[in-house]
């Protein structure tokens, strides 16, 4: 072979020489170099780890700041100050309107909670324990906006899960251990501050499980779950998969102590009222009737639902032992909705009032108007979140319309409500 043969620069990857038609680019080392096919090839290589690696990324973020200045000691910060029972019930009060209870139950809770997290390490042996809280109520009552607006005040981390998604390790759905992922990512992966926020289970009756007697198979979706979530609700370490879904051997994985989170449960638990009737009504037995006879209103059976009445429905009692703050919310009534549209400081009518005022609109609704969507909701039972609903149906037509006219002044009729809702078809069955 030739001297320059030998001497003919080659990719020092798959051979070829610039005689073979590669592009090679040579390298500070002796007869060393790289052509241009293999450096594409090794982008293209090198993107898909890219790509496979958030997780890793995530997970390593987390453990950089688990490590970050302010918590390399593990201290968690605190609560610049916080705000007392009467201060939370005040706030609450500015967004939700009527569910008295409900809000002073959070209150205190809430309270409590945050005040055990900052409890000086003292030598009296005496430590205080968390208490999760549950709600209960007919849908469309605040729940969730309850459990947002607290955490909008405390500003600490604060995420939404459904629970209807949780299933058993092994089946199809996500991991119990999921849920606190996007508690995580709201804490941009902070680990310390994730483990001071709040995660609110929402659709919590829908994991009962089927029978009041436990099951002999596999419940994938309901006891199965509970059992499950016994260690989160709790405290515990808890192995959590960066990006959510399903989790696997060969995933990085954050350990997440639950011991410091606040879970706040709710669901509907439709039919518990069956359940809270047999309970009042087999107390009126035999000569105590006279005694105890009190009518209880069919409406107001919320009012008296105890631990028991949820154990009926399919809850277990070891979760029923972890959520021992039970509160209950009420159906709106006609005056409380009246005062959803208007009174609360994000409520819908001033939301419309100010994206048409950014055209340079006002916006009025007539109090006969305001009757009138009043009534749709009640009629269709769809409580506060349907108001939202039935407003965006009536203002679909004028918030397309008004922004290329010069219309100064807009007025919302009960007539003109009732043609757009004829026009759009909203009936009982569309909401």
């Amino acid at each position: 072979m030739s001297k320059k043969k030998i001497d003919e620069l080659h990719c020092s990857f798959c051979g070829r020489t610039e005689s073979q038609g590669a592009t090679v680019l040579p390298s500070p080392a002796e007869n060393a170099g790289i052509c241009i096919d293999c450096i594409e090839r090794a982008a293209s290589m090198l993107g898909m780890i890219e790509e496979d690696d958030d997780s890793m990324g995530a997970a390593r973020r987390a453990r950089a700041k688990h490590h970050a200045g302010g918590h390399s000691h593990g201290e968690p910060e605190k609560l610049k100050k916080i705000p007392t029972p009467e201060e939370i019930k005040a706030f609450l009060d500015e967004y939700i309107v009527g569910q008295e209870q409900a809000k002073k139950y959070l209150s205190v809770a809430v309270y409590n909670h945050y005040k055990r997290l900052d409890q000086p390490k003292d030598a009296d042996g005496v430590e205080i324990e968390k208490s999760n809280i549950i709600m209960v109520g007919p849908t469309g009552t605040g729940k969730t906006l309850i459990a947002r607006t607290i955490a909008k005040l405390l500003d600490v981390p604060f995420t939404i899960v459904d629970a209807t998604v949780l299933t058993q390790a092994g089946y199809v759905g996500e991991d119990i251990e999921s849920l606190l992922t996007r508690l995580l990512q709201a804490a941009d992966y902070d680990v310390k501050r994730a483990e001071r926020g709040i995660v609110f289970i929402d659709e919590i009756d829908k994991i009962a499980r089927k029978g009041d007697n436990p099951s002999i198979t596999r419940d994938v979706g309901g006891e199965g779950v509970q059992q499950g979530l016994l260690k989160l609700l709790e405290g515990a370490v808890v192995n959590v998969p960066p990006q959510g879904g399903r989790k696997h051997p060969e995933q990085p994985m954050i350990a997440v102590d639950t011991k410091d989170i606040l879970f706040i449960c709710g669901g509907a638990f439709e039919g518990i009222e069956q359940a809270i009737a047999h309970r009042l009504n087999s107390s009126f037995v035999g000569f105590a009737t006279s005694n105890n006879g009190r009518r209880v209103e069919r409406d107001n059976l919320m009012r008296h639902v105890a631990p028991q009445d949820l154990r009926t429905f399919g809850l277990i009692p070891e979760i029923i032992g972890r959520l021992p703050i039970l509160t209950h919310l009420l159906p709106l009534d006609r005056d409380a909705l009246r005062k959803i549209l208007t009174e609360p400081k994000n409520a819908i009518i001033r939301q419309y009032t100010k994206l048409l005022a950014m055209d340079g609109v006002k916006l009025e609704f007539e109090p006969e108007a305001l009757d009138y969507i009043v009534d749709k909701a009640i009629e269709y039972k769809v409580g506060a979140r349907g108001l939202r609903s039935i407003v965006e149906t009536i203002m679909m037509n004028p918030m397309y319309t008004i922004p290329s006219n010069k219309t100064k002044k807009f007025v919302v009729t009960p007539q003109f409500c009732r043609e757009q809702l004829e026009e759009a078809h909203f009936d009982a069955d569309a909401v």
